[in-house]
Protein backbone atom coordinates (compact mmCIF):
# COMPACT_ATOMS: atom_id res chain seq x y z
CA UNK A 1 0.00 0.00 0.00
CA UNK A 2 1.34 3.88 -0.93
CA UNK A 3 -0.99 6.25 -0.06
CA UNK A 4 -0.91 9.91 1.06
CA UNK A 5 -3.53 10.97 3.48
CA UNK A 6 -4.26 14.14 4.89
CA UNK A 7 -5.54 15.27 8.79
CA UNK A 8 -8.47 17.18 8.10
CA UNK A 9 -7.59 19.26 11.22
CA UNK A 10 -4.20 19.92 10.37
CA UNK A 11 -3.84 19.65 6.80
CA UNK A 12 -0.89 17.56 7.76
CA UNK A 13 -0.02 14.94 5.06
CA UNK A 14 1.50 11.51 6.21
CA UNK A 15 2.52 8.76 3.85
CA UNK A 16 1.19 5.55 4.60
CA UNK A 17 3.66 2.73 3.24
CA UNK A 18 3.38 -0.79 4.35
CA UNK A 19 6.71 -1.64 2.50
CA UNK A 20 8.61 0.47 5.07
CA UNK A 21 7.85 -1.90 7.28
CA UNK A 22 9.35 -4.75 5.25
CA UNK A 23 12.90 -3.35 5.88
CA UNK A 24 15.11 -5.82 8.15
CA UNK A 25 15.66 -3.15 10.83
CA UNK A 26 11.81 -1.50 9.98
CA UNK A 27 10.24 -1.96 12.82
CA UNK A 28 11.79 -2.47 16.35
CA UNK A 29 11.38 -1.44 19.86
CA UNK A 30 15.17 -1.55 20.66
CA UNK A 31 17.15 1.53 21.28
CA UNK A 32 19.69 -0.32 19.57
CA UNK A 33 18.77 -2.43 16.65
CA UNK A 34 21.63 -4.79 15.59
CA UNK A 35 23.56 -4.36 12.22
CA UNK A 36 22.75 -5.88 9.22
CA UNK A 37 25.63 -8.45 8.90
CA UNK A 38 25.89 -8.04 4.83
CA UNK A 39 26.13 -4.27 3.82
CA UNK A 40 23.74 -3.99 0.76
CA UNK A 41 25.46 -1.14 -0.22
CA UNK A 42 29.35 -2.55 -0.17
CA UNK A 43 31.09 -3.05 -3.72
CA UNK A 44 30.37 -6.74 -4.67
CA UNK A 45 26.63 -6.41 -3.21
CA UNK A 46 25.44 -4.46 -6.49
CA UNK A 47 23.09 -7.28 -7.02
CA UNK A 48 21.40 -6.86 -3.32
CA UNK A 49 20.12 -3.44 -4.79
CA UNK A 50 17.73 -2.49 -7.41
CA UNK A 51 20.16 -1.56 -10.55
CA UNK A 52 21.84 2.14 -10.38
CA UNK A 53 19.97 5.34 -11.61
CA UNK A 54 22.92 7.73 -11.66
CA UNK A 55 26.53 6.16 -11.36
CA UNK A 56 29.34 8.29 -10.63
CA UNK A 57 32.96 6.31 -11.63
CA UNK A 58 36.82 6.97 -11.27
CA UNK A 59 38.05 7.51 -15.08
CA UNK A 60 41.64 7.41 -13.40
CA UNK A 61 41.57 3.72 -12.72
CA UNK A 62 41.54 0.73 -15.33
CA UNK A 63 38.51 -0.72 -14.30
CA UNK A 64 36.75 2.22 -13.53
CA UNK A 65 34.94 1.17 -10.41
CA UNK A 66 31.98 3.45 -8.72
CA UNK A 67 32.58 5.64 -6.51
CA UNK A 68 28.91 6.57 -5.96
CA UNK A 69 25.69 5.53 -6.98
CA UNK A 70 21.90 6.56 -6.88
CA UNK A 71 18.99 3.69 -6.59
CA UNK A 72 16.10 3.71 -6.49
CA UNK A 73 14.56 2.59 -2.60
CA UNK A 74 14.14 -1.20 -2.32
CA UNK A 75 11.61 -0.36 0.11
CA UNK A 76 10.35 2.68 -0.79
CA UNK A 77 7.52 5.32 0.72
CA UNK A 78 6.45 6.20 -2.81
CA UNK A 79 6.41 4.98 -6.17
CA UNK A 80 7.17 6.53 -9.44
CA UNK A 81 4.96 3.70 -11.71
CA UNK A 82 0.74 4.40 -11.60
CA UNK A 83 -1.53 7.04 -11.98
CA UNK A 84 -1.91 10.09 -9.74
CA UNK A 85 -5.42 9.85 -8.45
CA UNK A 86 -7.35 11.72 -5.37
CA UNK A 87 -10.66 10.68 -3.53
CA UNK A 88 -12.36 11.53 -0.64
CA UNK A 89 -12.97 8.87 2.09
CA UNK A 90 -16.07 10.55 3.63
CA UNK A 91 -14.64 13.72 5.47
CA UNK A 92 -11.01 12.36 4.87
CA UNK A 93 -9.08 13.23 1.77
CA UNK A 94 -6.42 11.10 0.68
CA UNK A 95 -4.23 10.31 -3.12
CA UNK A 96 -2.15 7.30 -4.19
CA UNK A 97 1.65 7.20 -3.20
CA UNK A 98 2.80 8.39 -6.46
CA UNK A 99 6.53 10.10 -5.74
CA UNK A 100 9.97 8.85 -6.02
CA UNK A 101 11.70 7.40 -3.21
CA UNK A 102 15.52 6.81 -4.40
CA UNK A 103 19.06 6.28 -1.93
CA UNK A 104 22.67 7.78 -2.73
CA UNK A 105 25.31 5.63 -2.04
CA UNK A 106 27.91 8.60 -1.04
CA UNK A 107 31.05 5.80 -0.81
CA UNK A 108 32.44 2.89 -1.80
CA UNK A 109 33.61 2.32 1.99
CA UNK A 110 31.14 1.73 4.62
CA UNK A 111 32.98 2.62 7.68
CA UNK A 112 33.48 5.93 6.43
CA UNK A 113 31.29 8.87 8.05
CA UNK A 114 30.14 11.85 5.69
CA UNK A 115 32.34 13.83 8.16
CA UNK A 116 35.34 12.53 7.27
CA UNK A 117 35.05 13.00 3.25
CA UNK A 118 36.95 15.16 1.39
CA UNK A 119 35.99 18.11 -0.46
CA UNK A 120 36.07 16.60 -3.22
CA UNK A 121 33.63 13.76 -2.21
CA UNK A 122 31.18 16.11 -0.64
CA UNK A 123 31.06 17.79 -3.89
CA UNK A 124 30.33 14.78 -6.13
CA UNK A 125 27.49 13.92 -3.49
CA UNK A 126 26.00 17.79 -3.67
CA UNK A 127 26.18 17.38 -7.47
CA UNK A 128 24.35 14.15 -7.64
CA UNK A 129 21.92 15.71 -5.43
CA UNK A 130 21.39 18.46 -8.07
CA UNK A 131 21.62 15.90 -11.34
CA UNK A 132 18.86 13.98 -9.66
CA UNK A 133 16.06 17.05 -8.69
CA UNK A 134 16.93 18.33 -12.57
CA UNK A 135 16.01 14.68 -14.18
CA UNK A 136 13.07 14.28 -11.28
CA UNK A 137 11.68 18.02 -12.66
CA UNK A 138 10.68 16.70 -15.62
CA UNK A 139 7.74 14.78 -14.31
CA UNK A 140 4.60 17.18 -13.81
CA UNK A 141 2.95 15.21 -11.19
CA UNK A 142 6.15 16.11 -8.65
CA UNK A 143 5.47 19.10 -6.72
CA UNK A 144 8.54 19.02 -3.89
CA UNK A 145 12.05 17.21 -3.64
CA UNK A 146 13.16 16.41 -0.64
CA UNK A 147 16.97 15.15 -0.10
CA UNK A 148 17.95 14.73 3.21
CA UNK A 149 20.54 12.40 5.69
CA UNK A 150 20.08 10.55 8.46
CA UNK A 151 23.13 9.36 10.46
CA UNK A 152 23.44 7.81 13.55
CA UNK A 153 20.88 5.69 15.74
CA UNK A 154 19.40 8.89 17.12
CA UNK A 155 18.96 10.27 13.70
CA UNK A 156 16.66 7.94 12.45
CA UNK A 157 19.50 5.98 10.62
CA UNK A 158 19.09 2.16 9.79
CA UNK A 159 22.31 1.20 7.80
CA UNK A 160 25.75 2.17 8.94
CA UNK A 161 27.19 2.39 5.45
CA UNK A 162 26.89 6.42 4.66
CA UNK A 163 24.19 7.39 2.57
CA UNK A 164 21.29 10.19 2.07
CA UNK A 165 17.85 9.90 0.55
CA UNK A 166 15.71 11.46 -1.90
CA UNK A 167 11.96 11.69 -1.77
CA UNK A 168 10.01 13.20 -4.02
CA UNK A 169 6.11 14.12 -3.29
CA UNK A 170 3.35 14.70 -5.20
CA UNK A 171 2.61 17.43 -2.16
CA UNK A 172 4.52 20.06 -0.57
CA UNK A 173 5.53 19.69 2.98
CA UNK A 174 3.75 21.69 5.32
CA UNK A 175 7.13 22.24 6.69
CA UNK A 176 8.17 24.00 3.61
CA UNK A 177 4.76 25.28 3.05
CA UNK A 178 4.85 27.32 6.42
CA UNK A 179 8.53 29.15 5.28
CA UNK A 180 7.10 29.75 1.56
CA UNK A 181 4.24 31.56 3.60
CA UNK A 182 6.71 33.26 5.84
CA UNK A 183 8.97 34.33 3.55
CA UNK A 184 5.87 35.57 1.20
CA UNK A 185 4.12 37.89 4.01
CA UNK A 186 8.03 39.50 4.48
CA UNK A 187 8.32 40.25 1.12
CA UNK A 188 4.75 41.45 0.51
CA UNK A 189 5.31 43.50 3.58
CA UNK A 190 8.83 44.87 3.69
CA UNK A 191 9.79 44.23 -0.12
CA UNK A 192 12.77 42.57 0.44
CA UNK A 193 13.80 38.86 0.45
CA UNK A 194 14.28 37.42 4.31
CA UNK A 195 16.94 35.08 3.77
CA UNK A 196 19.13 37.91 2.34
CA UNK A 197 18.08 40.00 4.95
CA UNK A 198 19.02 37.32 7.65
CA UNK A 199 22.29 37.05 5.87
CA UNK A 200 22.86 40.62 5.79
CA UNK A 201 22.67 41.09 9.34
CA UNK A 202 24.45 37.87 10.59
CA UNK A 203 27.38 39.28 8.38
CA UNK A 204 27.08 42.61 9.75
CA UNK A 205 27.41 41.52 13.48
CA UNK A 206 28.29 38.47 13.06
CA UNK A 207 27.20 36.87 16.92
CA UNK A 208 26.14 34.09 15.05
CA UNK A 209 28.09 33.42 12.32
CA UNK A 210 30.36 30.30 12.28
CA UNK A 211 32.08 30.10 8.97
CA UNK A 212 32.15 31.58 5.19
CA UNK A 213 33.18 32.07 1.77
CA UNK A 214 32.80 33.63 -1.47
CA UNK A 215 29.22 31.86 -1.83
CA UNK A 216 27.94 30.81 1.14
CA UNK A 217 27.72 31.49 5.02
CA UNK A 218 27.08 29.26 7.79
CA UNK A 219 25.02 30.61 10.83
CA UNK A 220 23.83 29.10 14.20
CA UNK A 221 20.24 30.45 13.38
CA UNK A 222 18.45 32.90 16.08
CA UNK A 223 15.91 30.67 16.91
CA UNK A 224 17.95 27.26 16.74
CA UNK A 225 15.55 24.20 17.41
CA UNK A 226 18.47 22.21 18.76
CA UNK A 227 22.16 22.42 20.34
CA UNK A 228 24.66 23.15 17.59
CA UNK A 229 21.86 23.16 14.59
CA UNK A 230 23.50 25.16 12.02
CA UNK A 231 22.22 26.74 8.70
CA UNK A 232 24.23 26.74 5.24
CA UNK A 233 23.08 29.53 3.09
CA UNK A 234 24.02 31.01 -0.07
CA UNK A 235 25.27 34.67 -0.56
CA UNK A 236 22.95 35.14 -3.39
CA UNK A 237 19.58 34.88 -3.87
CA UNK A 238 19.13 31.62 -5.30
CA UNK A 239 15.48 30.34 -4.51
CA UNK A 240 15.95 26.61 -6.33
CA UNK A 241 18.95 24.27 -5.30
CA UNK A 242 19.15 22.24 -8.87
CA UNK A 243 19.89 25.65 -10.63
CA UNK A 244 23.31 25.78 -8.09
CA UNK A 245 26.08 26.21 -11.10
CA UNK A 246 29.48 24.07 -10.86
CA UNK A 247 31.79 26.72 -9.21
CA UNK A 248 28.93 27.22 -6.40
CA UNK A 249 29.12 23.18 -5.88
CA UNK A 250 33.12 24.03 -5.30
CA UNK A 251 32.71 26.18 -2.60
CA UNK A 252 29.25 24.41 -1.01
CA UNK A 253 31.56 21.35 -0.77
CA UNK A 254 34.09 23.59 0.56
CA UNK A 255 32.06 24.95 3.33
CA UNK A 256 30.31 21.87 4.31
CA UNK A 257 33.04 19.62 4.63
CA UNK A 258 34.60 22.51 7.06
CA UNK A 259 31.49 22.50 8.90
CA UNK A 260 31.22 19.10 9.89
CA UNK A 261 34.96 18.67 11.07
CA UNK A 262 34.10 21.62 13.03
CA UNK A 263 31.14 19.63 14.42
CA UNK A 264 33.26 16.33 14.83
CA UNK A 265 35.47 18.29 16.65
CA UNK A 266 33.27 19.81 19.19
CA UNK A 267 31.31 16.75 19.26
CA UNK A 268 33.03 14.03 18.42
CA UNK A 269 30.94 10.97 17.14
CA UNK A 270 27.39 12.53 17.04
CA UNK A 271 24.11 11.75 15.10
CA UNK A 272 22.68 14.25 13.12
CA UNK A 273 20.84 15.22 9.75
CA UNK A 274 21.16 17.35 7.12
CA UNK A 275 18.14 18.66 4.38
CA UNK A 276 17.83 20.50 1.51
CA UNK A 277 15.04 22.94 1.66
CA UNK A 278 14.55 24.42 -1.77
CA UNK A 279 11.58 26.24 -4.19
CA UNK A 280 8.34 23.94 -4.88
CA UNK A 281 8.85 22.71 -8.70
CA UNK A 282 6.14 23.91 -11.38
CA UNK A 283 6.30 26.91 -9.77
CA UNK A 284 8.68 29.42 -11.37
CA UNK A 285 11.56 31.84 -9.92
CA UNK A 286 10.72 32.73 -6.63
CA UNK A 287 12.03 36.32 -5.41
CA UNK A 288 10.62 35.60 -2.15
CA UNK A 289 12.37 32.02 -1.33
CA UNK A 290 15.98 30.83 -0.77
CA UNK A 291 17.07 27.22 -0.95
CA UNK A 292 19.13 26.10 2.48
CA UNK A 293 20.49 23.70 4.08
CA UNK A 294 20.02 22.47 7.80
CA UNK A 295 22.14 20.58 9.76
CA UNK A 296 20.30 19.31 13.06
CA UNK A 297 22.90 17.41 15.92
CA UNK A 298 20.84 14.63 17.61
CA UNK A 299 22.21 15.64 20.77
CA UNK A 300 18.60 15.79 22.65
CA UNK A 301 15.75 13.56 22.65
CA UNK A 302 12.05 15.36 22.19
CA UNK A 303 9.92 14.65 24.97
CA UNK A 304 5.89 15.06 25.38
CA UNK A 305 6.23 18.92 25.61
CA UNK A 306 7.60 18.96 22.16
CA UNK A 307 5.40 16.49 20.41
CA UNK A 308 2.23 18.04 21.63
CA UNK A 309 3.05 21.48 21.78
CA UNK A 310 5.21 21.78 18.20
CA UNK A 311 7.76 24.05 20.51
CA UNK A 312 11.29 23.35 21.15
CA UNK A 313 12.91 23.54 24.05
CA UNK A 314 16.99 24.31 23.24
CA UNK A 315 19.22 24.55 26.11
CA UNK A 316 22.08 25.93 24.53
CA UNK A 317 22.05 29.85 23.12
CA UNK A 318 22.80 30.11 19.09
CA UNK A 319 25.10 32.91 20.38
CA UNK A 320 27.33 30.28 22.02
CA UNK A 321 27.31 27.54 19.65
CA UNK A 322 28.68 29.98 17.03
CA UNK A 323 31.87 31.54 19.29
CA UNK A 324 32.68 27.80 20.52
CA UNK A 325 32.92 26.96 16.80
CA UNK A 326 34.44 30.26 15.62
CA UNK A 327 37.28 29.52 18.43
CA UNK A 328 37.75 25.53 16.89
CA UNK A 329 40.99 25.33 14.98
CA UNK A 330 41.47 22.94 12.16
Amino acid sequence: MHELRKDPITGRWVIISDERAKRPLGLSLEPEPPQLEVDPFAPGNEHLTPPDILTYRDDSQPERPWIMRVIPNKFPALRVEGELTREGVGLYDKMSGIGAHEVIIETRDGRRDFAAFNEHEIELVMRAYRDRIRDLQNDVRLKYILIFKNEGRLAGATQQHSHSQLIALPIIPKNVQEELQGARDYYEFKERNVYLDIINQELRYGERLVTENPDFIVVAPFASRVPFELTILPRNHQPSYQDIRDDQLTFLAKIFSRTMRLLAKALGNFSYNFAIHTAPLQVGFLSYYHWHIEIAPRLTRFGGFEAASGFFINPTPPEEVAQYLRNIKL
